[in-house]
């Protein structure tokens, strides 16, 4: 009996110390959200600011790439200096506070964003269209040319292990378009110039249209006046989406159409639902998770599910601006869309960063065709059973669910780069500001 007592004990102490360290990290989580509540709005505006002043000098001082520590060196002291002004601020007792933070972040949008997107572009053009911009940035404006001419934007493929219809001239994996059709709209402009520059780069497009849909789902969400100013601060102002904005970034319209999506399934608004998350789902494969996650979620007014109506709208959207290429030249849409953002194509891509994904498979190749499968079917088992669990879903779980389920799929992925994080990090604030009732703390196990 006492053997049996021992193994019992034994077996438990793992899931015992386990527990132990959970209830711990939730002590220091609740001790953290304590002192950031009593730092003061303002200040603690400031000290985000500061943080992201940090974040651009090291940027600056270690990146290769020139629109990134371009961006860096830019934007050091506008957030030095608004981060001080909120600091000294936020000293004072003020009747109009949330004022004074709107307009400084207004000042910051100005400094990180309006202000280096205006130089970069400026000295891509000066520099002949090359370096001054992410990769993307060509790649879509190429796109949009081709499409503006009535021709397919998927011209290089994979066929018996060898590159077909390479760009010349260009790096092998701008030859790629990783993105649906739609995602091509955003080189329209400069395909109407002939040239990039001024307002036709894909830059300010793609932050106009940021812009756009993010101040629409912002003025929709049902959300205290200081919780839609952080999302805000997040999504736009800070690093996880300044830096994007200037340098490139195709993922910020693509989240700030998911954002609108969110604040339609939050006021039960299915159609505007479908629209928003169809267009992002027609532009890039990241939003496809979303977009399926909605159905779960998605309400009428009269709280019944309207799956159907917003399945109707995506499907829609993705299958006109999509079905045609695809049928035009299914092998070069596959290798361009699927297989090199997977890392399939044989080509490296420069969203292969130093994340474990990437990492065990330059060490075990064989585990490029086992290790995503293998997350994804672990992964999708623990899922359906948290939905089964608290069925019915609310919003808020579900943004928390995909802020997992991408973080995942970001480490586990063969290709793929740290700016992903941008997705899990907005997704968890969605999902706190977004919530309905607050999860109890775990209960610490006596030992």
């Amino acid at each position: 009996m006492t053997s049996r007592t021992s193994s019992i004990t034994a077996w438990r102490g793992p899931f015992t110390t386990l527990s132990v360290m959970w209830a711990r990290l939730w002590n220091v989580r609740d001790r953290f959200i304590t002192w950031w509540t009593a730092l003061g709005k303002l200040t603690g505006d400031g000290l985000l600011y500061f943080l992201a002043a940090g974040f651009s000098l090291v940027l600056g001082w270690t990146s290769s790439q020139p629109a990134q520590w371009q961006w860096g060196y830019l934007t050091v002291g506008p957030y030095l200096l608004i981060g001080a002004v909120a600091f000294i601020v936020g000293r004072r007792v003020l009747r109009r506070e949330h004022l004074v933070r709107v307009i400084l972040l207004g000042a910051v949008l100005i400094g990180a964003v309006f202000v280096p997107l205006g130089l970069e572009t400026h000295w891509r053009q000066l520099h002949g269209g090359h370096g001054d911009a992410q990769p993307e940035v060509g790649v879509i404006e190429r796109s949009g040319k081709l499409l503006s001419k009535g021709q397919d934007p998927y011209r290089v493929y994979v066929k018996h292990g060898h590159l077909v219809n390479e760009i010349p001239g260009l790096p092998k994996f701008e030859s790629f378009f990783p993105y649906f059709p739609l995602m091509g709209v955003f080189g329209l402009p400069a395909a109407d110039t002939h040239q990039s520059e001024g307002l036709t780069d894909a830059r300010i497009i793609m932050t106009l249209m940021t812009l756009f849909a993010s101040g629409w789902a912002l003025a929709l969400l049902r959300l205290s006046k200081e919780q839609k100013l952080r999302v805000a601060q997040v999504l736009l102002a800070l690093p996880t989406g300044a830096l994007f904005l200037s340098t490139g970034g195709d993922d910020m319209p693509i989240l700030a159409l998911l954002l609108l999506g969110v604040a339609a399934l939050q006021r039960r608004q299915t159609n505007l639902a479908g629209i928003s998350f169809g267009l992002a789902a027609a532009m890039k494969l990241t939003a496809w998770p979303m977009a399926a996650g909605a159905l779960l979620v998605v309400r009428n007014p009269e709280g019944r599910s309207t799956w159907r109506r917003l399945f109707l709208w995506v499907g829609a959207i993705v299958v006109v601006t999509t079905v045609p290429f695809v049928y035009k030249a299914p092998g070069a849409f596959m290798s361009n869309v699927f297989a090199f953002p997977l890392g399939f194509a044989g080509v490296a891509s420069p969203a292969a960063s130093a994340l474990p994904g990437h990492v065990l498979t330059t060490w075990f190749p064989a585990l490029g065709h086992v290790l995503a499968p293998l997350a994804f079917l672990i992964g999708g088992y623990v899922a359906t059973k948290y939905v089964h669990r608290h069925w019915p879903l609310t919003l808020s779980q579900l943004l928390a669910i995909l802020s997992v389920v991408f973080t995942v799929m970001i480490c586990v992925a063969t290709a793929t780069r740290v700016g992903y994080v941008i997705y899990p990090l907005n997704f968890a604030l969605w999902a706190v500001v977004t919530q309905d009732h607050k999860v109890p703390a775990p209960v610490l196990v006596s030992q």
